[in-house]
């Protein structure tokens, strides 16, 4: 095949993830690498996120590090600092629930459709409904705000939004029947979660410059980084109190994708970094053993 003589390497996702998707798919890249003579490289799933965004920088150059990036999906929430390839400081991450199961859980417990399939589900579905509702109709707090430990904690939770929008809803007796009234339910949520996300990225800039680490961008990168909200949110505190940019991939490039595996792939390859075709998956992999000795 005149295609086979194009292909430079095999990249694959190697972790974190399930072991039975890992599994499947690393065996059929290290059949492929190995059929093909090519070398083999297995991708951490969040590197492979964090790099997509000098891919898609718009400029011709390659987005310096260091960078900060914000990693956020229906699996993931993650505050890193991006010294490097194979080069991550661990700032913070959810301690429960991640924000797209926040949002996910939050449009099932309002009883919002949604559609299934490409471009749908029930995160997307509630920013569409939060973006006519009032903010300011019902209150409730924003997590970790009430402990001075947790506040200043660079990790981030959750499940507790949850719960207060159960609470807001019995104890109002709220008809969930009423689109107006979950719109504006919709809105209070979206509100105080992406506050909370602003105030633990703030706090991550604040040791940044603490450490003396010159970021050049903020990134922000996963499925959930498709919100506009959140975006508009996060490019404001970039922006205006920090004087670097925000870099989001295309929404398309946000959630899961080949593209950003097999981009990771070439960041790796140019580095040299190559693996055995004995490599294994692995679906606990935290990306700060990236770079060290003691990495699988």
């Amino acid at each position: 095949m005149d295609i086979v003589k194009d292909i430079d390497v095999i990249a694959v996702t190697r972790g974190p993830g399930l072991p039975a998707c890992l599994g499947n798919g690393l065996s059929a890249g290290k059949a492929l690498a190995a059929a093909l003579c090519k070398p083999l490289i297995g991708v951490h799933h969040m590197e492979a996120h964090a790099l997509t965004a000098r891919l898609t920088h718009p400029t011709p150059d390659l987005l310096p590090f260091p960078f900060l990036t914000l990693l956020i999906s229906g699996g993931h929430t993650l505050i890193l600092v991006a010294h490097g390839v194979n080069h991550y400081t661990h700032l913070g991450t959810t301690i429960d629930d991640s924000i797209g199961e926040a949002y996910d859980k939050i449009a099932r417990l309002l009883r919002i459709p949604w559609l299934k399939g490409r471009g749908g589900g029930p995160g997307a579905a509630l920013e569409q409904f939060a973006e006519n509702g009032d903010p300011k109709k019902y209150s409730v707090p924003v997590p970790m705000t009430k402990d001075k430990r947790r506040k200043e904690a660079m990790d981030l939770s959750f499940s507790g939004l949850k719960t207060s929008m159960s609470t807001l809803i019995e104890k109002q007796n709220l008809d969930l029947d009423d689109d107006n009234v979950k719109r504006d339910l919709a809105s209070t949520f979206q509100k105080s979660a992406i506050t909370h996300i602003t105030d633990k990225v703030e706090l991550a800039f604040r040791w940044c410059k603490e450490k003396d680490i010159p970021l050049t961008a903020l990134v922000a990168s996963g499925g959930v980084a498709s919100n506009k909200n959140i975006r508009s949110n996060l490019e404001s505190l970039a922006i205006e109190r920090h004087n670097v940019p925000l870099i989001c991939p295309p929404p398309h490039l946000c959630t899961d994708n080949g593209v950003m595996v097999a981009w990771a792939g070439v960041e790796r390859f140019r580095v040299g970094l190559v693996d055995e075709y004995t490599i294994d998956h692995i679906p606990k992999w935290p990306i700060t053993s990236l770079g060290s000795s003691t990495a699988p």
